[in-house]
């Protein structure tokens, strides 16, 4: 498993938890627990989970400030996944060039959301 594979386990980790309402690490750690990843993969998954969690008013007023009038609370629960794992890392990943956090979450919309659903997500990145 890369880091591609590790940011859309992690985006899927997020989607499920937003459904469940329940951001507990205790959560994260039975969801992860059968599923093969290395140091690097676990380190990286950690790291930014703790950032969105830790930093989920934030994420969430910035995703708000940067969505041309959309409200988290309106989008679909894909899209604002994808977003927060997006904003987590262009706002608190130094080593994560912006124009990686925004491809990969466009990759990971065209797989996962709708067609429209890429292109919010890329708009709303892009303003950041």
């Amino acid at each position: 498993m890369n880091r591609g594979e590790a940011r859309e386990l992690l985006m899927q980790l997020l989607f499920q938890m937003e459904i469940q309402h329940d951001y507990s690490e205790e959560l994260k750690n039975k969801w992860l627990e059968n599923i093969p990843k290395t140091k690097n993969q676990i380190d990286y998954i950690n790291g930014i989970f703790s950032k969105v969690t830790e930093n989920i008013d934030t994420i969430d007023t910035a995703i708000n400030n940067n969505s041309n009038k959309w409200q988290v609370s309106r989008m679909p629960k894909v899209d604002l996944s994808i977003l927060r794992l997006a904003v987590a890392e262009i706002l608190f990943e130094e080593d994560i060039p912006k124009e990686v956090a925004i491809n990969e979450a466009v990759n990971l919309a065209k797989k996962y959301s709708t067609e429209e659903g890429g292109k919010f997500i890329n708009g709303v990145l892009s303003n950041f």
